[in-house]
């Protein structure tokens, strides 16, 4: 089974305790967190079995869940004239 990257985005309510326990559930299902978040928002990054996350999914403390990628900005195209 392939565990994908995600990026879990907890709310401003829940504490370090219960986030921790979030993380080592992942561990505990054979997924792995890559990345903690504290400063900017509450989460980590993980890469995560599909049965795990269905189950966090619409789990009260947990703000939202979404892919882990690499997004890029590229400057506007000049139009020569």
């Amino acid at each position: 089974m392939s565990n994908s990257s995600y990026i879990v985005v907890f709310k401003d309510n829940a504490t370090q305790e219960q986030i921790d326990t979030y993380a080592g559930r992942v561990g505990k299902e054979g997924g792995e967190v890559t990345n903690r978040y504290d400063s900017v928002f509450k989460g980590f990054a993980a890469k995560i079995p599909e049965s795990l996350l269905q189950n966090l999914q619409g789990d009260d403390i947990i703000r939202y869940i979404e892919p882990d990628q690499v997004i890029t900005i590229a400057p506007p195209e000049s139009k020569v004239q």
